[in-house]
């Protein structure tokens, strides 16, 4: 059973999403998704598939305590390939955490997460594969993200050395904003469950 507070973020995803449902599927104008690799967001813009309507109507079949609205589908990587390796990791509950840059969400004006948000996941084709509960939002400087939330992206043999290698990298050549990367800037670290299909592996 899914939290109460989930059916409350009807509204509010409704309105910022772009979504309706009019006595049939659901229907969602103008939807994009943004794809980045360590990150929630980022620059590429595509269209997500035609299948997500019907993806959530099938879910909300599932689980009736799923809100009508389509949250928000998005999908890691900045490659079709990296966006199906990390869903890979997704799926097998390996990756449980994702981290982004708050200098590149006042630059592009992007909503922040919340607690309790629920997301769509996509493949590299922007196919919808799985529905994911944002559980907990912290903001820390670079330099003071610590092992535990590296060990739960999941990527390379999940350290803090790795994550901070990967993580350097893609903001001093991705950010979409013009300071790009700092060992002090201010990183938002989401912890995620996966609601949506069960995990096939915990390694």
């Amino acid at each position: 059973m899914l939290p109460s507070t989930l059916r409350a973020r009807e509204d509010r995803s409704q309105s910022q999403r772009g979504c309706r449902q009019e006595g049939g599927p659901v229907q969602c104008v103008g939807r994009v998704l943004r794809v980045a690799f360590g990150l929630r967001y980022g620059r590429l813009v595509v269209t997500a598939s035609d299948a997500l309507p019907d993806f959530w109507a099938a879910r909300r079949a599932e689980m009736p305590a799923l809100p009508e609205a389509v949250p928000e589908a998005w999908a890691f990587g900045a490659t079709p390939e990296q966006a199906d390796g990390l869903l890979e990791l997704v799926l097998r509950g390996i990756k449980d955490g994702t981290a982004s840059s708050m200098w590149d969400y006042e630059a592009t004006g992007e909503p922040l997460p919340e607690v309790g948000e629920l997301s769509v996941v996509l493949d590299g084709r922007g196919e919808p594969r799985a529905v994911i509960e944002t559980t907990d939002l912290r903001v820390v400087p670079f330099d003071q993200v610590d092992a535990e939330h590296a060990r739960a992206e999941g990527e390379g043999d999940r350290t803090l050395e790795h994550w901070r290698a990967v993580h350097e990298r893609y903001w001093r050549e991705h950010s979409e904003n013009d300071r790009g990367f700092e060992p002090d800037m201010p990183v938002l670290c989401e912890r995620f469950r996966l609601l949506w299909p069960m995990p096939t592996d915990r390694t």
